[in-house]
This record gives structure tokens, sequence and C-alpha cells, in this order.
């Protein structure tokens, strides 16, 4: 799960100091689109292969975001952060986990960063178009500035035409490659207000366990 959350959340945000200036546009194009909308809708697909360990996953999620906040389900599991407060929420173990302190959500990355796309510790530069079911896709490539990171690179791949994103390939250095997909995207739709609220009566039977 922690694995799942860190790559999305890398889709999420990859701010760089990059020597590119057309990709440095591109990013910034991204950003300042996506900056735009009320809220945006995201349906994903993850998949984890590993050939020499003969490992392959795939998985299926589903984001909103509006600002800072966030509601984001995976693997049977739900984060709600209400711009304050994370509420991690897990049926499997009937647990839900509180907290305040989200700090260490810039360490992890979070889904409400998804699409600034810009942090220290990568350099990027233009790298391969694609032709995707008539999609022009346009990649990025990041390098990790820190040669002990597990990454060996990323390729962001961007709808040229929307300036969505279209998918993160993360390749790491013991050969795991990690994709995430977008299925859909969506914006300016239609959300509940109680979307990203926490209503602890719904989870009387569980185990509240707060961090603070």
């Amino acid at each position: 799960m922690k694995k799942i959350i860190v790559i999305f959340t890398l889709f999420m945000y990859a701010f760089t100091f990059g020597q590119d200036s057309n990709a440095k546009a591109l990013l910034d194009e991204v950003s300042q689109k996506a900056k735009s909308y009320e809220n945006i809708s995201i349906d994903f697909k993850y998949a984890l292969e590993n050939s020499a360990e003969n490992i392959k996953q795939e998985t299926r999620g589903d984001v909103v975001m509006q600002g800072d906040r966030y509601r984001l389900n995976i693997l049977g599991a739900t984060r709600i952060f209400d711009g304050k407060t994370l509420y991690s929420i897990s049926p499997d173990d009937e647990e839900v986990t509180i907290s305040s302190d989200v700090s260490n959500e810039d360490s992890n990355i979070t889904p409400s960063k998804m699409l600034s796309f810009y942090e220290d510790g990568y350099t990027y530069k233009m790298d391969i178009i694609q032709n995707v079911k008539g999609r022009k896709i346009q990649y990025v490539k990041l390098t990790p500035i820190d040669s002990n990171s597990e990454i060996k690179n990323v390729l962001l791949g961007i709808d040229a035409q929307t300036k969505h994103i279209y998918n993160l390939i993360e390749i790491g250095k013991n050969g795991t490659k990690t994709t995430l997909t977008v299925n859909s995207f969506k914006t300016n739709e239609p959300i509940s207000k109680s979307l990203f609220t926490f209503d602890q009566n719904k989870f009387k039977d569980y185990y509240i366990n707060k961090l603070d």
C-alpha cells in the first residue's frame, strides 16, 4: 500500500530544477492548467512489474481533489484529507488512523500536489513522443539528483493537446517498473459537500488510532 501511495503521489508532485527550458515550459503549462480547475476527478490503473523476480501486479483506484483537499480510494482503503487532518480508513483492519501532523506528507508527496509537478530533487528533459490511440503523448524524463536514490528515472507522459497527464512510468535501479495510467480525467464535476469530511458515526465499530 505504501509503495502504491508513494508512486501515486510522485505522479502528483515532481517540481524539479531542470536544464531543459522546453520541458520546464511544458510542466509549467500542465501545472497552471490544473490549478485553474475547481476540482479534478481521476480514475487510474497502477501496475508493478519486475521480470527478474517474476512479479506482476495491477490494481485500480480513483481520487478527487479540490485545492489541498482530496479523497483517494485504492486497494479497498480510503484516505481523506480535509485540508487540516488526514483520515486513513482500512475496512480490512476495521481501523481509522487520524493525524493532523501532515508534515511527512511532503516526503511521500500527496494527491493534492499531484499536478503541481515540481519539486527539488530531479533534473528533467524532453523525451520521446508516442501516438497512443490517436493521442500525441509527449514524455518528460526526470532523473533524481541524489545518486543514492532507488529510482533510476521517471517518464511523465503528457497529452500534447489537453496538457493533462496521461501516465507516469518509474524505473527502479532494481529493475522494477511501476506505471500509473490515467483512465479518465474529469474536471469541475458536481461533488458532495461532505466528500472531504470524515463522519465518525459511520465507523463506530472501527478502532480509532489518533497519532497526535
